[in-house]
């Protein structure tokens, strides 16, 4: 072989490479994160209003006795976002929650009497609606694709300091919280973006401008530990409540606790579960009821899947079993046995 040896390096010189392209300094990259909060700041930030609520006057003593009706309201305030170009509002359950009048100031300073078309305490979301047409309003986005460290912003009115933004990152995906009502809301966005007492209710952006989630909570005394409610479940809770008013869910009408299963009970019994849902009390002619369940019984599985949690009924608990026949699957005094249970519509309450 007579061929010359050449170095790689002198082989592309040779066949005239373009030279390295030198990284973007600090100075540009800080100007690009600059320019991407600007940007969607400029996007939402119309949409975005304050919430004031006067709730009926009175307060509880120590012992629960109430008072008196107080001569002032009790007044409380947050944060909404307007997401449709006729006036709908969202924002969190509880800032709404038990308001005799709701009144939400648009960012050019208008005040308007808003409507509660429908809350769900359950997720903490609220709609309200303002009659005011061709307003600017956010886009939804999406919160399946966020990525931990992915730039967010949030924009609010904390304290009544009215078109507040901070930004930071996704911190991490898939969280839960408990809401108001007990129920576990799932999917939830944590975020280094600073909340404050005020921010409830708006809008988490993403560096295009699309809402990606609901400001809801801070995790206190933590510091940097603040929730929002991805804009996913939004999107589903929305609908339901302009259609209905509220969110349609099923329940079985049994309260029950989580226990730990013997190791010799799950493999006994073939258990996909290390722990199960113990009944502690039974609605009275409530669908656990009319099935034949009983107090003291353990939960094992509920339509076909393990049921290692009350949390587990509650996502189970769906709309579309309402009236339909359900297997549910319990040990009673060491057997394991399955019953038909019929889900009924929950009127709200916190049995499951």
């Amino acid at each position: 072989m007579n061929g010359r040896i050449v170095s790689l390096q002198d082989w592309t010189r040779g066949r005239g490479s373009a030279a390295p392209v030198a990284p973007p300094s600090d100075g540009e990259l800080l100007d690009g994160y600059s320019r991407a909060v600007v940007e969607a700041v400029e996007r939402v930030g119309p949409a975005v209003v304050s919430v004031e609520v006067e709730m009926a006057g009175g307060t509880n003593r120590p012992g629960g006795r109430r008072r008196s009706p107080s001569p002032r309201p009790l007044t409380g305030s947050g944060s909404g976002f307007i997401f449709t170009p006729d006036g709908f509002v969202l924002t969190n359950s509880h800032v709404v929650h038990g308001a005799r009048t709701i009144r939400v100031t648009l960012e050019d300073g208008r005040t308007r009497t808003a409507e509660l078309v429908g809350e769900d305490p359950e997720t903490d979301l609220a709609v309200l609606r303002i009659g005011v047409p061709d307003l600017q309003h956010a886009a939804l986005g999406e919160s399946r694709s966020l990525r931990v460290g992915q730039l967010v912003i949030a924009i609010g009115n904390p304290l009544g300091y009215q078109s507040t933004v901070t930004a930071g990152v996704v911190s991490a995906v898939g969280r839960s919280f408990r809401s108001v009502s007990g129920r576990l809301v799932e999917n939830v966005i944590q975020t280094d973006a600073a909340l404050n007492p005020g921010n409830s209710g708006g809008p988490l952006v993403n560096s295009r401008g699309e809402v990606v989630g609901v400001n809801t909570a801070v995790i206190l005394p933590a510091q940097g530990i603040c929730l929002a409610v991805a804009v996913d479940t939004a999107r589903f809770v929305v609908g339901q409540l302009i259609k209905d008013g509220r969110v349609r869910r099923s329940y079985i009408g049994l309260a029950g606790q989580d226990i730990p299963l013997h190791p010799r009970t799950i493999r006994g019994h073939g258990l996909f579960t290390d722990s199960g849902v113990l009944v502690s009390g039974i609605v009275d002619d409530g669908p656990s009821a009319r099935a034949g369940l009983r107090e003291g019984d353990i939960v094992v599985g509920f339509a076909g899947s393990p049921i290692s949690r009350t949390d587990d009924l509650h996502r189970l608990l769906t709309a579309e079993r309402i009236g339909s026949n359900t297997p549910i699957d319990f040990l009673r005094r060491g057997e394991r046995r399955s019953l038909a249970v019929v889900p009924a519509e929950s009127a709200g309450s916190p049995d499951r």
